[in-house]
C-alpha cells in the first residue's frame, strides 16, 4: 500500500515542485562550478547499491575530503549549499528514486557501504526495507551537523553514538511499517520543515 502512495506523492510532487527545481538549478549553476545534480552510491534494500540523488550542495570532489558534513559551516558546502541543506531541499532530487523504486518516501535513511558494512547482524535488519528520503531519525538528528562539529573526532563519535541511535529508531519503523506510521513520520518531517 505505501509502494502507492509514494508512486502517488512522487509523481504529484516532482510536477508542482518543477518551477522551484528550475529555480534551485539555475542558482546551484550561478553559484559554483559543477553539476546541478549529485550522485552517490548508496546501500539500498537487500544490501544492494543504488545511485541516490540530490541537488549539489557541496564544491566538486569535496566527498573526496570526507564523507560527512562537520559543523553548521563546513567549508567544503557551497553558498546556495547551506540554504538548501537547512530547509532539506537538496534532498527533493530522490523523488526520482522513488519513482525508479529505489526508495520509499519514508524509510531509514540510506547510508554509504562504509558505515554499513560496520552494522551488526541485528541492524542489518535495516536493509530488509527500501530505504526513505525521511524518517523519524532524520527529525530527531536534525542537529547531526553541529554535533558533529563539537567532537575531537566526528567520524569516530558518528559510528559509536549517532549511527547506532538513528537505527534504533529507525528499527520501531522496521518493526511497524504501517500506512499509519508513515503518515505520521511524514507529517512530522513537514512539520519540523514549516517550523524552521
Amino acid at each position: 500500500m505505501t509502494r502507492l502512495f509514494d508512486i502517488l506523492f512522487s509523481a504529484i510532487g516532482l510536477v508542482i515542485l518543477s518551477p522551484i527545481f528550475f529555480i534551485i538549478a539555475i542558482w546551484i549553476k550561478l553559484d559554483s562550478k559543477g553539476a546541478v545534480l549529485y550522485r552517490q552510491k548508496r546501500v539500498g534494500k537487500n544490501g544492494v547499491d543504488f545511485m541516490i540523488y540530490k541537488f549539489r550542495s557541496m564544491h566538486t570532489d569535496a566527498d573526496k575530503r570526507g564523507l560527512l558534513t562537520v559543523g553548521g559551516k563546513d567549508s567544503r558546502v557551497t553558498g546556495i549549499g547551506h540554504f538548501i541543506r537547512k530547509y532539506k531541499i537538496d534532498e527533493l532530487p530522490q523523488l526520482l528514486n522513488v519513482i525508479k523504486g529505489d526508495m520509499s518516501i519514508v524509510g531509514p535513511r540510506p547510508e554509504v557501504r562504509k558505515y554499513v558494512d560496520l552494522y551488526t547482524q541485528a541492524q542489518q535488519r535495516i536493509l530488509e526495507v527500501r530505504p526513505g528520503i525521511t524518517d523519524v531519525a532524520s527529525v530527531r538528528f536534525k542537529n547531526e551537523n553541529e554535533l558533529l562539529g563539537k567532537q575531537q573526532d566526528p567520524e569516530k563519535f558518528y559510528i559509536e553514538c549517532i549511527m547506532p541511535a538513528k537505527l534504533k529508531l529507525n528499527m520501531l519503523y522496521i518493526e511497524s511499517p504501517t500506512v499509519g506510521n508513515y503518515f505520521r513520520i511524514l507529517w512530522l518531517t513537514i512539520k519540523y520543515v514549516l517550523k524552521h
